[in-house]
């Protein structure tokens, strides 16, 4: 499994769709985290994440 920080999580089925997730990662971007907002199926939620350079998974 790839290395990530999860740093947060957004319901999919929210009215407003991935808008949450998406500027809550533009905000962590313009901090400086290299932030990106992935979808996880399993949990039908919008996660914004940051990749660990080295691989390990860490969830915070």
């Amino acid at each position: 499994m790839n290395g990530r920080t999860v740093l947060e999580s957004f319901p999919a089925g929210g009215p407003r769709g991935s808008w949450p997730a998406e500027e809550f990662a533009q905000a962590r971007r313009l901090e400086g985290l290299p932030a990106e907002v992935v979808m996880d199926l399993a949990t039908d939620m919008f996660l914004v994440i940051v990749r660990s350079a080295d691989g390990a998974d860490a969830v915070a």
